[in-house]
């Protein structure tokens, strides 16, 4: 497993379209027709790296806890399923429901979505303030499987507080780091 860091797309950046299937609906999921309230968080993760499972739970609690403040959440699993099957849209709508996610599992075939986020690993975090700008692009915190740091989702949970108190966000951001996302060749 090579640790691959995020691309660290520009800030600033609107964010791109997206139109996938939900693994958990099987309904199709437009970016471009859901309301931003406070913000929008894109994750890119999936089912078998250890990077995401080690945060997993912790992302799912900090969903929890923002979208009833007015952020929505959508997960993006861009792999490639002929050499990773454990990434398949059945075994993500399985892990989905068996963990309760409480956003949007999206399933990207083509990988078109994850090269237009210039995503790079698996997690890797994106938020998008009310005006569809990126603000926010990196870590979730200092966790990482086996150095005994507890996953609090700090950075990130930072980030949604300043946008609810009109703060600014910093311009220093650390990268997120996991698992290359596996793309087709």
């Amino acid at each position: 497993m090579a640790l691959t860091p995020s691309n660290m797309l520009a800030l600033g950046t609107k964010s791109p379209d997206i139109v996938l299937p939900n693994t958990l609906t099987n309904q199709l999921y437009q970016l471009n027709k859901q309301k931003i309230n406070k913000g929008l968080v894109v994750m890119f993760i999936c089912n078998h790296c250890p990077y995401v499972i080690h945060v997993i739970e912790g992302i799912i609690e900090m969903a929890n806890d923002y979208q009833q403040r007015g952020f929505d959440f959508v997960a993006i699993s861009s792999n490639d399923v002929v050499k990773y099957p454990q990434d398949s849209p059945g075994k993500m709508k399985d892990w989905g429901k068996a963990l309760n996610f409480p956003f949007p599992y999206l399933f990207d075939e083509h990988q078109d979505v994850a090269k237009a986020y210039d995503a790079a690993c698996t997690p890797d975090f994106y938020i998008f303030n009310q005006s569809s700008e990126l603000v926010y692009r990196g870590q979730m915190d200092h966790s990482r499987p086996g150095n005994g740091i507890p996953v609090t989702g700090e950075d990130m949970r930072l980030v949604f507080d300043n946008i609810l108190q009109n703060k600014p966000i910093s311009n220093f951001q650390k990268a997120s780091v996991g698992c290359g996302i596996k793309w087709k060749k």
